[in-house]
Parts: C-alpha cells; sequence; structure tokens
C-alpha cells in the first residue's frame, strides 16, 4: 500500500490494513443475467472488486471451484510502504501481486485470493537449541539487520492476510483513508517517565485505534497457519482505546485493536484513566513458552512448555494434545547444558546431532527438523469464529478462500453489515515471513453486483 499524504496514519502490526464500510440498497429483484456457457473470467483493471451473485456456492477448501469463473478478477498489488523511522526496514518497496475474486449468494459473501510467494512460512518463531550458549532460544519473526544493514538472519513468522471494514460507517475518515483512518505511527507524546516531561517522537509503535469514541472498524486476520488448521480466519475489531488523550499520556501505547466479544467495561481508576476491557474466553493461540531455572536452582532461562516427541517438521501443538492423555508432553525441568525432562521423567537431549540445531548457514538456513514449535493452537469461538476459511500453499503461492455471513449474530457492533449489499471502500494486505511488516493496497472497493 502506498503511504498516505501524512505518515501519522499508517498501519500497524501485528497489524494490518482495510475494507470499507457499506451505503444500502435493498436485496429485491437481486437477478445476475449470465450468459451461457460460463465465460472465461475477465480481469478488472480498476480498484473495484465486483462481488456477483451464485446459485451454487463455493466450496470453502483451497481449490478454486469452476463457479469462480463467473467472477471479475481483481489484480492488486500490495506494496510495503515506508511510514518512518526505520519501522519496516529490509521490507521496504516488498510488492506482492493479488488477485481477489468476490461472489455472495442470499446467506454469505465469498472471497477468493491468489498470490505468489516462493516459500510457504508458516513456522513462527520456532524454538532451537543453541549448541555454543548451551540455552534454548528462539528464531527472530523478522529480518534481523546489524549496525551496517547487513542482513544477519531471516525472519520466521506466518504469511498472513488481512482486511478491514467500517463498522455502520462509523469512523468518518474511512471512505477515503481506508487503513490510515485507525493507524498511528510515530505521533508524538508526552514522555512522564523523564524528571521533566517532553514531547518525543514514537519511534515503534504501529497501533491501531479510532479518532473517535463511537467509531469501530471491522478487522479480518487471516493468519496461514493456526487458525486456518481449524478452517477460520480471526475475526477482530478496532474501537478508540482513549483516542489521542490517552496514546500521549502513556508514550503512544494505545491500542485499539481488540478480538470480538469483549468490551469496554469501565476505566482504570489511577491516570492515564485508559478504558478497561472484559476478558475474552480462552481461544486460538498460546505462546508455547514457560520459565524454569537452570538445574532447579540456577539462573531463570525461558524454556518450551510443550514437546511432542519424536514429532518433525511440526507448525504448532494442537491445544488438545496438551490434556492428560495427549500427544504432548510438558516440560518441568531443564539443566545447564540444555537438557529438558518431560513426561514422567523422560530425557531429551538436543546436544546430539542437529534435530534441534540452526543449520550451518546462519542467515538463511533452516532448522533441525525436530525444533518444536512456539505456539499452542486451538479453534477460535464466539464472534471470533464468524469468518470460515482455508488456504492450499501450491508450491509456488497461496489459494486463500473464505466466507462469512452478510449479517452475524453481532449485537455488540464488532461485525460490518452487508444485509443491504452497498458499495464498500477496503484495502487488502499481505505478510510474508514477517512479523508487522506488511504489504498494503489501500483505495479498493467492494461492489455487489445486483
Amino acid at each position: 500500500m502506498k503511504l498516505y499524504k501524512q505518515v501519522k496514519f499508517w498501519a500497524f502490526s501485528t497489524m494490518v490494513i482495510a475494507v470499507g464500510y457499506l451505503a444500502s440498497c435493498t436485496k429485491g429483484n437481486q437477478v445476475l443475467d449470465l450468459p451461457t456457457p460460463t465465460p472465461t473470467p475477465t480481469t478488472n483493471s480498476s480498484k473495484d472488486l465486483v462481488s456477483v451473485k451464485v446459485t451454487t456456492a463455493p466450496t470453502i477448501d483451497g481449490t478454486i471451484d469452476a463457479i469462480w469463473d463467473q467472477a471479475t478478477k481483481l489484480n492488486i498489488k500490495p506494496t510495503v510502504p515506508d511510514p518512518g523511522n526505520n519501522l519496516f526496514t529490509g521490507y521496504i518497496g516488498d510488492a506482492y501481486p493479488v488477485t481477489l475474486r468476490s461472489v455472495y449468494d442470499d446467506t454469505y459473501v465469498y472471497f477468493l485470493a491468489e498470490y505468489a510467494d516462493n516459500t510457504k512460512s508458516t513456522n513462527v518463531q520456532p524454538w532451537y537449541f543453541n549448541s555454543k550458549t548451551k540455552l534454548w532460544a528462539q528464531e527472530p519473526n523478522s529480518r534481523q539487520f546489524d549496525a551496517n544493514g547487513a542482513l544477519t538472519r531471516v525472519g520466521f513468522a506466518e504469511d498472513k492476510i488481512a482486511m478491514l471494514f467500517n463498522i455502520d460507517n462509523s469512523t468518518s475518515k474511512f471512505a477515503s483513508q481506508t487503513c490510515y483512518s485507525s493507524c498511528h505511527v510515530f505521533t508524538p507524546y508526552m514522555d512522564y517517565s523523564t524528571t521533566t516531561p517532553t514531547y518525543k517522537s514514537n519511534a515503534s509503535s504501529g497501533n491501531h485505534y479510532t479518532n473517535g469514541v463511537n467509531e469501530k472498524i471491522d478487522m479480518w486476520w487471516g493468519h496461514l497457519s493456526r487458525d486456518v488448521a481449524f478452517k477460520q480466519m480471526d475475526d477482530n475489531y478496532q474501537d478508540w482505546a482513549g483516542g489521542p488523550a490517552i496514546s500521549n499520556l502513556t508514550g503512544g501505547s494505545s491500542n485499539g485493536r481488540h478480538v470480538d466479544d469483549i468490551v469496554v467495561n469501565g476505566a482504570s481508576t489511577t491516570w492515564p484513566y485508559r478504558p478497561t476491557y472484559t476478558t475474552a474466553a480462552a481461544q486460538g493461540a498460546t505462546n508455547n513458552r514457560q520459565t524454569l531455572k537452570l538445574d532447579g536452582t540456577g539462573a531463570s532461562v525461558t524454556v518450551p512448555w510443550f514437546i511432542i516427541p519424536g514429532v518433525s517438521n511440526y507448525d504448532f501443538i494442537k491445544a488438545s494434545d496438551t490434556a492428560v492423555g495427549g500427544l504432548a508432553q510438558k516440560v518441568t525441568a531443564v539443566s545447564s547444558t540444555g537438557v529438558l525432562t518431560y513426561g514422567n521423567g523422560l530425557l531429551l537431549d538436543p546436544n546430539f546431532g542437529t534435530d534441534f540445531q540452526r543449520g550451518t548457514d546462519t542467515i538463511y538456513g533452516g532448522i533441525g527438523a525436530k525444533c518444536i514449535p512456539s505456539f499452542i493452537a486451538a479453534p477460535l469461538i464466539g464472534g471470533r469464529a464468524d469468518i470460515i476459511c482455508d488456504a492450499v500453499y501450491t508450491g509456488t503461492g497461496w489459494v486463500v478462500e473464505y466466507k462469512r455471513k452478510l449479517k452475524t449474530g453481532d449485537t455488540l457492533k464488532q461485525d460490518v453489515d452487508f444485509t443491504n449489499l452497498p458499495d464498500s471502500p477496503f484495502g487488502f494486505a499481505v505478510w510474508d515471513a514477517s512479523n508487522y511488516q506488511h504489504a498494503i493496497q489501500p483505495g479498493l472497493v467492494l461492489k455487489f453486483k445486483k
């Protein structure tokens, strides 16, 4: 996505992107007059993603059904911008051409995204054993560079896509700025950590929050590993989070990104009085990490929480496997030489062979076949589970299919309502084995063909 005129409007990490809102029109007389036989899909060179009505729904399985030939292709080129202060160093200018298609029926809207990617990145920050330090460590989640800008290690993060939508047309700047209407990067803030408070530029935050207490944005976030394993895409939302006043007072730490189903339930009782939120039910990804003492009494170190003995090349551990009798075993101790104790006193010694170590190429090299995943995965539930998604890595790129009901069961105004099939400004983002560094394409419009 190309950088907006004012760099203070930018997309974060973790996050993210743009998809817009919906004006209205009724569902009456929605008849699609398609020629017979079905034509070869045409390509739309504008920024309109035209969603056509179909009577046979595509199967969400990462395989392109013939029904998709009825949809016009939209070719876009999300690009990593330069928001300043080296936030995206090493990724700036990277571009990932994407082809989008959409169809809908009386219940769902469906999307198909295809893009080239020469590496499948689904193993996030795996644990490896450092044979020199005798300590367990995790790979970085983005490219690492030395003081001279030379690459020192590739990143180990997840391939992802994302979209944003304006909920109830509440975010006034969304139509013109899409994702930049909620992305706040490098906004100067008052630093109260010093004896004399002073304004400073924010060099590391790209958090999302809207500009008004009643503004909300719907965020669809597709992790192409941990969520797709359960045929899901994570449904989140963005809100005010206290707005600029809170951000300025806390060093730009306002973060209006939240999972669906949690809501503001008050405010902190001490300065700076930021909003507080209800707690989400246990679901989704959990860090596979714990702190133990070397040999039981030595220095505290971080090590994997669970392992699956004997398994190779696994990207995550399912939460169901951590239950009693499951495949995963809890790590209960670590020695000063890195030996892990798990289960009923069994030992995993990473000093023999390279199964748990980095390859000899410390910059581009991979990891041993039995290196341990960094997270434990569980299905999303409730409002976070509104989007059904599947993805297939073809060897040269990704095919991602997903669908969501035109109107969900949301009563908290955390989902966009497509009932009236309105034209909807939107944007699209792509992460390529990166943490928060992502390519963005703003200024798109979803149009339902009636």
